[in-house]
Order: structure tokens, then C-alpha cells, then sequence
């Protein structure tokens, strides 16, 4: 049963309303996804754990991913609830969880491991309030806008859910300097405000479906999709000599089990009658393609802002003169170019998208970043400014060019009342392939270091006056430890070596524990799995143009229905409904009669 949309007596004023409301709350919540991998080497100092010692390695993987896990798992979940119950409803109450998590992190007064499992079971509540206003967000503006004006609309939203993620990064590297719980601090009053402004002006006026919950298919997703996730973050960690964590039994175990239940989840959802997950959405070519096309780029992009970083903060910036302990604010400031060019690409792309269809813009996106990926892999790691920031630039333009109207396409290709569960099959799609990224990209690092690490290290420590005896044990550090160093801009030099080797007759303290030894000792044992890292993602990006392509070249236009007196619980006025068709697709599909009421303005 579908409830009748009510339409808001202002929908001009209100559609911006909406429109600044949930820009405002993505921008919150995907800023919190990201600024903490600029803020997590003050994060661990205020907490006063050793980031570099295999113990504490888990915490930083689970303070780093655990809220991208959390939003990943239960986006679509909550998208099918807003459905059912309003989308609005379950946006504000996104908005108040995610505030009350901020600040119950930015209170936190323990220490040592139980700090740190303070702030990863923290940041999990505010990743179930995050997964409240990804899941319904883009559902409320496609109910606000019309079909015209949409590409526009999700394009400034879609802008703030992926350039959010790069001015975290900035955002950052201010505030942890001064006080790191100011990282959590922000987004209290942003919070407060947006929780007040969304309960009182925002309105359900999309259709809403009644139906039951899918508890086994809730279930069944969620466990599928933790064990997988988790099997890629212990991945990440050495085993039994090795320098990852693929062949243990517990992460293969994690891997193997969770695909085998998501398997199972996809069975579930096929025979249920009211799933949460609905794969008869995807017999719509432009949905398909739209969602596969987005899986391909954030495949390619979520473990871009980890190599970008670790570059930075670990070698270049170093080899620049700035210390370790300036890194992690400068490398905020030198990826700006990227931020830019989402805020520049985004909305101009869903106004065009908006005049011309989606097809040509998202595709080009996805060809210029694997364009601008292979131009990254081919300049050198001690680059020239000017030429990297001219990249970063055409990356943020190109994917800033795909996001809105690719965004636009899915969203206008769903039925009114599954709006909201499928928009966040968008977002799990987006959120789940980050931490898959994540784990590709710190693999193919990983293993670039430990192929040639060692024997650098150790040529690097005995031209420097290190007994050979030393310098081999060091030289077998785990290469992750390596990596998290860099990506923490941390010299890792003294821990290594200790105030005894160090105070050795003939041992060359100053050079090893100076801003240029550590950095240009990893340089040329990064560049091979840097390059090999970009070629992938770009390859990435060259495969989802393709399925971009394939979405077909319709766009969205209005029928007419069977009239008014004829619709059982439809809100309408006229002698006839206007209802959206995709066309363009063989996949198009006429929608349910009385799901777009309030599209009527056709």
C-alpha cells in the first residue's frame, strides 16, 4: 500500500529548504568520515598510544574504517525505513545521533587502549546516524525538486558528499594541531542547528510505502557485508611472516563466510515479497549501469586520499623541508586543487545534466579521472608542484563531472516509493567499495615496500654507521609499519633504532633522525606500488565509462495515467496524473501507478 504524497503549499521555497538542509547534513557527516586521517597522529598523542607498535595496529585500522563499515551496512536498511515510515522522520533522527556521538567523542578523557575503543565504539554510533541521512537524503530531494531540475539539486548534494570528504582533510589539519578533540568538537553546533532546522521546516511530501520490515534480510546483509569488511581490515595486518594478513585463517574465514551469506542475503531477497534490498529495481538498465559505474570510481577513489596522503606527509613534504610535525596541516592545504575542482565540476555538471542527459557527462567524468590517474602514475615522486596540483585539479573536476549527473540518472529512474532504498543502494554501493579500495590500495603498497624495502633499509642504515648485525634485524620491520609511519608523518628512525644504537661512536644520528633519511629511504620502494596502484584505479575508471555508456541515452519524461477518480489513495488534481518514465533503456520501466505524485508539476 502506498500513502499519498503531501504536497507542501510553498514546494518553490521549499525545495531549497530541503536542498540546503541535507546539503548541510552530508557535508557534516562525510567531512567526519575523512578528517581524521589528517587529525589521527594528534588523535594518538592526546590518547597517548604508540600508533607504530603491532599491538595498536587494529585500533588505527578500526578508527579509520569503522565508520565507513557502519554506514555501509545499514544505508539500505534505513533507506527501506525511511520508505516506510518518512523520509524526513528518519533524517532528523540521523541527525540527532550523529550529533550526540560528537559529543560524547569530544569528551573523551580516557587513555591507552580504552581511549582508543572509546573512540571506535563513538564513531560507530555516529556512523549509524550518518547512514540515517546518506539513506534518506537523496530520497528528500528528489521528492522536493522536479524532474528539470534534479540534476541541478543532487548535483550541489551529491558535491557535498564527496568534496566533504577532501575538506575533512584540510579541516583537519587546523583543528588537531590546536586541540584534537576540536575534530569531534565541530560538528556539534552544526549538529544542534541542523536537527532544529530539519524538525521544524522539513516536510514528507513523497509517497510512502506500508509494509513489513525485512528482519532476515536486514540480518542476513548486515553479517555478510561486517565479516567481509572485517576480513579486509585484519587483511591489512602481517601474519605468520608475512607482511599481510591474506592467508590467515581468521581473514579468510571473514571473506569466504561473509560473500557465502551475502549469497544467501541475494537468495532471501529474491523470494521475499517485500524486500529490503529490491533487485527488480536493477531490471532498469539505468539504475544497473548508474550503480556499477558508481562502484567502479569509488573503487578507484576511496584509497586515492590514503596514497595521496602517505605521499605527502611521508615523503614529500619532508624532502621539503617541512617537519614531521607540520606534514599533516600541509598536506590538507596542498591537496585544495582536488577540493576545487569538485565544488567548481559539481553543480554546473547537473545543470547540464539537466538541459542534455547524463550519459555524456558521467561518461567523460569516468575517462578524464583515469586520464588524470595514468598523468599521476607517470610524474616523478619528488615531483614539481604546479604539475601535481594541475592533476589534483583534473581529478576533482573530472569526478565532480560523473557525480551529479550520474546521481541524477539513478535517482530519476526509481519509482516514488522506493526512492529512499534505492538511493541508498547508491550509497552502499559508494561506501562499501571505499573499504574495499582501502584495502586494495594499502595491499598493493604494502607489497611494493616489502619486496625492496628490506634491502634499502639495510644499504640506508650501514652507510650511515649501523652495525650490519642492527641494521638487518631492523630492516625486517613489517612494511605496513612503514606505511603507517608515512601515513601518519611520522620518522619512525629513533623508535627503530633506539638512544643506544644511536649513541654508538661512528653511528650518524643526525642524518638518520633528520626530515630527508626516512622519506628518501621508502621513495623508491613506494613509487613501485604507487605506480601499479594508479594504473589499477585508472583502469577502474575506464571500465565503469564503459557501463556509464551503457545506461542508454533517455532521460526522464512525464505520461500521462488513468485519471484521478480512478486512483485508490492518490492525492491528485485534474482529470489526469503525470507519472516519470526513464526512457532511453531497455530496462525502462512505466511506474506504478500513483508512485510520483508529487511530480505532477509537469
Amino acid at each position: 500500500m502506498t500513502i499519498a504524497a503531501t504536497p507542501h503549499p510553498h514546494p518553490d521555497r521549499y525545495k531549497w529548504i530541503a536542498l540546503s538542509n541535507t546539503t548541510l547534513g552530508i557535508l557534516m557527516a562525510t567531512i567526519n568520515g575523512s578528517i581524521l586521517l589528517i587529525a589521527l597522529p594528534n588523535i594518538f598523542r592526546g590518547i597517548k598510544l604508540d600508533p607504530l607498535a603491532p599491538s595498536n595496529t587494529p585500533y588505527f585500522l578500526w578508527i579509520l574504517t569503522g565508520f565507513l563499515l557502519v554506514t555501509s551496512v545499514l544505508v539500505v536498511s534505513f533507506g527501506r525505513v525511511g520508505d516506510i515510515y518518512g523520509r524526513v522522520r528518519m533524517y532528523t533522527l540521523g541527525f540527532a545521533v550523529f550529533t550526540i556521538f560528537s559529543i560524547l567523542l569530544a569528551v573523551t578523557w580516557m587513555t591507552g587502549p580504552a581511549g582508543a575503543m572509546w573512540i571506535i565504539i563513538m564513531r560507530v554510533g555516529q556512523g549509524v546516524g550518518g547512514a540515517f541521512l546518506f539513506a534518506n537524503s537523496n530520497a528528500i530531494l528528489t521528492d522536493a525538486f522536479p524532474p528539470s531540475e534534479r540534476g541541478l539539486a543532487l548535483g550541489i548534494n551529491g558535491v557535498a558528499a564527496i568534496g566533504g570528504s577532501f575538506i575533512g582533510l584540510l579541516l583537519g589539519g587546523v583543528l588537531a594541531p590546536i586541540e584534537w578533540r576540536l575534530v569531534f568538537l565541530v560538528s556539534v553546533p552544526v549538529g544542534l542547528f541542523g536537527t532544529v532546522w530539519a524538525y521544524m521546516k522539513l516536510h514528507d511530501n513523497g509517497a510512502r510505502a506500508k509494509a513489513k520490515i525485512d528482519w532476515l534480510g536486514n540480518f542476513t546483509f548486515a553479517l555478510g557485508l561486517i565479516a567481509l569488511l572485517t576480513g579486509i581490515v585484519y587483511g591489512l595486518q602481517p601474519y605468520g611472516g608475512h607482511p599481510m594478513g591474506w592467508t590467515s585463517p581468521f581473514v579468510l574465514t571473514c571473506i569466504f563466510g561473509g560473500l557465502a551469506v551475502l549469497v544467501g542475503f541475494l537468495v532471501i531477497e529474491a523470494k521475499t515479497a517485500e524486500p529490503m534490498f529490491d533487485l527488480s529495481l536493477f531490471s532498469n538498465r539505468g539504475f544497473a549501469m548508474g550503480n556499477v559505474a558508481t562502484l567502479m570510481l569509488s573503487l578507484a577513489r576511496g584509497g586515492l586520499q590514503f596514497i595521496l596522503i602517505i605521499w605527502l606527509q611521508g615523503i614529500w613534504l619532508p624532502q621539503h623541508g617541512y617537519t614531521f610535525a607540520q606534514t599533516p596541516l600541509w598536506a590538507g592545504i596542498y591537496m585544495v586543487p582536488l577540493t576545487i575542482g569538485f565544488f567548481i565540476a559539481g553543480p554546473l555538471s547537473g545543470r547540464l545534466a539537466d538541459r542534455h542527459g547524463a550519459r555524456n557527462f558521467a561518461t567523460l567524468g569516468l575517462v578524464l579521472t583515469g586520464l588524470s590517474l595514468v598523468g599521476l602514475q607517470m610524474i616523478p615522486i619528488n615531483f614539481t608542484y604546479p604539475v601535481f596540483a594541475a592533476l589534483l585539479l583534473l581529478v576533482g573536476l573530472s569526478m565532480g563531472l560523473f557525480a551529479a549527473p550520474n546521481s541524477s540518472a539513478v535517482m530519476n529512474s526509481l519509482p516514488a516509493n522506493r526512492r529512499g532504498a534505492g538511493g541508498a543502494m547508491l550509497n552502499t554501493f559508494q561506501n562499501s567499495a571505499s573499504v574495499l579500495s582501502i584495502g586494495f590500495f594499502f595491499t598493493v603498497i604494502t607489497l611494493g615496500l616489502a619486496a625492496s624495502l628490506p634491502h634499502t633499509l639495510l644499504s640506508g642504515l650501514t652507510a650511515q654507521g649501523v652495525p650490519t648485525s642492527q641494521a638487518t634485524v631492523i630492516s625486517h620491520i613489517p612494511a605496513i609499519g612503514s606505511l603507517f609511519s608515512a601515513f601518519l608523518g611520522v620518522n619512525p628512525m629513533q623508535q627503530l633504532l633506539g638512544a643506544h644504537l644511536l649513541a654508538q661512536s661512528g653511528v650518524h644520528s643526525s642524518v638518520l633522525l633528520g626530515r630527508s633519511f626516512f622519506p628518501n629511504l621508502i621513495e623508491a620502494p613506494f613509487a613501485k606500488g604507487l605506480h601499479m596502484a594508479f594504473l589499477v584505479a585508472a583502469g577502474l575508471c575506464f571500465v565503469g565509462a564503459v557501463f556509464s555508456w551503457m545506461r542508454g541515452a533517455g532521460g526522464t519524461h512525464l505520461v500521462r495515467t488513468v485519471p484521478e477518480e480512478d486512483e485508490e489513495g492518490f492525492a491528485g488534481v485534474g482529470q489526469g496524473i503525470m507519472s516519470e518514465v526513464g526512457v532511453g533503456s531497455p530496462g525502462s520501466v512505466l511506474l506504478p501507478e500513483g508512485d510520483s505524485s508529487e511530480d505532477k508539476q509537469g
